[in-house]
């Protein structure tokens, strides 16, 4: 579990067995699960400048890491949250839901304005304004999305610019994309035992009739 508060940049390259991560991050043990740009990875083995971690062909298909891997690419890195630790961001499990595309960066007086896609747009649905997301690992606040959820922006401020891979992100390029925990969760919670659509049932009927209004 990790909370999308990154703390270290790292850069990938693809090895023999898996990918290499050199990186400056702290120290590891192996074992250890660490988010790659949003993908909770396990060290494998350790070397004085990073680690290497095993990856699945599922792994590489569903994320941008064979992608970043392949050009050398720079990445977002946090360790395990322990149970000590301050949960600062949001509750993220580093198993990424699908891709998004950065469709527009605006530098505004005090912020950047991203904007981002989902590449299937289903996954809109656990979009909202206000809602968290994490983007290649880093915890984001949802400030605005359009109905359907499927394209959303959101304001970072100058600290997560510089201190994230963000800063070097331009307009086209994809990134990893974790929905709300809390969202996927309630969703499946809700959902009538055989229903594949939740949308058809779930409403302010339902839920005022269920105890909810």
């Amino acid at each position: 579990m990790f909370t999308g508060l990154v703390q270290a940049i790292g850069r990938l390259e693809r090895s023999p067995a898996g990918v290499r991560v050199r990186t400056d991050l702290g120290p590891l043990a192996l074992g250890d699960s660490v988010a790659v740009d949003g993908v909770c990875l396990t060290v494998a083995e350790l070397f004085a400048d990073g680690f290497r971690a095993d990856v699945s062909e599922e792994t590489l298909g569903r994320s941008t890491l064979a992608e970043r891997a392949a050009g050398g690419g720079w990445v977002n890195l946090e360790p395990a949250l322990r149970l000590v630790d301050r949960l600062g961001g949001h509750l993220v499990s580093g198993h990424v839901d699908g891709l998004g595309e950065i469709t527009a960066i605006q530098r505004q007086q005090d912020s950047w304005r991203l904007e981002v896609a989902w590449q299937d747009p289903a996954y809109g649905r656990y979009v909202c304004e206000k809602a968290s997301v994490a983007l290649d690992g880093i915890s984001l606040t949802v400030a605005g999305c359009e109905a359907d959820g499927s394209r959303f922006w959101i304001a970072v401020i100058p600290t997560t610019w510089s201190g994230t891979t963000l800063a070097g992100r331009r307009v086209g390029e994809t990134v990893n994309l974790e929905a709300d925990l809390l969202a996927k969760y309630t969703e499946r919670l809700l959902r009538p035992a055989g229903s594949a659509v939740p949308e058809a049932t779930l409403s302010s009927a339902w839920l005022a009739e269920h105890g909810w209004g």
